[in-house]
């Protein structure tokens, strides 16, 4: 009889497959049909050649980063807007297309590496996709900077609590401090009952808010410690959410060529040894280490999405228009 994790593994790579499988067909298609209409490009999404060099570091730098927690559909936005690498429309379906694959390893070597109770990880990422896709239809309709601001405010609160939190252990006045104001976290593998619950209840929460644009990451870290269990658990848990989340979303992309292929081209080539050499650090940094950096991500988060929301005060208001005036 097959293990949880051989089935789990199974499942995401028939998952990625098919990610595969409708990505090649698709760029043949695009190709197929500009060279029978007699044109020489066949558009951003079956443009021909390799990945630049600037495009192939990119996706090993914002790669290496997201391997340690860091994200990076924010990181590689920021690049590609500074740069004017992608068409701002086609920056969702590039991001997507390209980081599925090294995502895909991410997940592997997590679920791997770190010991972590099967049924809470399988269940916690079963919870994620139900959320992206039971729930997309409801966040849709929320206010995405009202979103920003109250997770960042969350964000930066739970950073704190952390921050005590491992403070505890120091020598002197900080550790007493410390000690007597925060909780002590935890080093489980995983939950169970209301524990456990909440887990499901809050991952299926952050599928759905990743329908907004909202990373998974951060908040699945603070969601994970503040349950008790290991920030190193965190890591399959998230790696694995968004391992079977972003194939999804990457077929739909591909089948509307919304994307620029050679960007992602090269998020997913040089994505691939970003993210093994990224996941050997992190398998000798130590737990007080990693704590560290989870304090440090979720910091660098709460500050990207407030900047983000005063970003979208900032910006003027499209001016609607008119319900019966056609396009053009």
């Amino acid at each position: 009889m097959l293990s949880a994790k051989v089935v789990l593994f199974l499942t995401l790579g028939v998952f990625t497959a098919a990610y595969l499988a409708v990505w090649v067909a698709g760029v043949r298609r695009t190709r197929r049909e500009a060279g029978a209409g007699g044109t020489d490009s066949a558009g951003p999404a079956g443009e021909g050649g390799a990945p630049t060099p600037l495009q192939a570091a990119v996706g090993f730098v914002v790669s290496f980063f997201d391997t340690l927690g860091i994200g990076s559909f924010a990181t590689t936005t920021s690049i590609f807007k500074l740069r004017r690498m992608v068409p701002d429309e086609l920056i969702p379906g590039t991001l997507n297309v390209g980081i599925t694959l090294p995502t895909f390893f991410q997940a592997v070597i997590y679920i791997s590496i770190v010991q972590v109770e099967m049924r809470t990880l399988v269940l916690m990422i079963a919870a994620s996709v139900a959320g992206a896709w039971l729930g997309a239809g409801i966040v849709a309709g929320w206010p995405r900077r009202n979103i920003q601001i109250g997770m960042g405010i969350a964000l930066l609160l739970a950073s704190i609590l952390m921050l005590g939190t491992q403070l505890k252990s120091s020598p002197g006045w900080p550790g007493h401090i410390a000690a007597a104001l925060f909780p002590s976290g935890g080093n489980a593998e995983g939950v169970a009952g209301a524990s456990l619950a909440v887990a499901l209840a809050g991952n299926f929460a952050l599928g759905a808010l990743m329908t907004l644009g909202i990373g998974l990451y951060a908040p699945c870290m603070i969601l994970v410690s503040l349950l008790g269990m290991s920030p190193k658990v965190a890591f399959p848990i998230m790696m694995g959410s968004c391992a079977f989340l972003m194939p999804v979303a990457s077929i739909r992309f591909i089948q509307k060529r919304s994307y620029a292929l050679r960007p992602a081209l090269g998020l997913a080539l040089a994505g691939i040894p970003a993210v093994l050499l990224a996941a050997f650090i992190f398998t000798w940094l130590p737990i007080g280490a990693v704590r560290w950096l989870v304090i440090a991500v979720v910091v660098y988060t709460s500050a990207a999405m407030l900047r983000s929301a005063w970003a979208e005060k900032s910006r003027p208001a499209a001016a609607p228009a008119p319900a019966l005036t056609p396009p053009g």
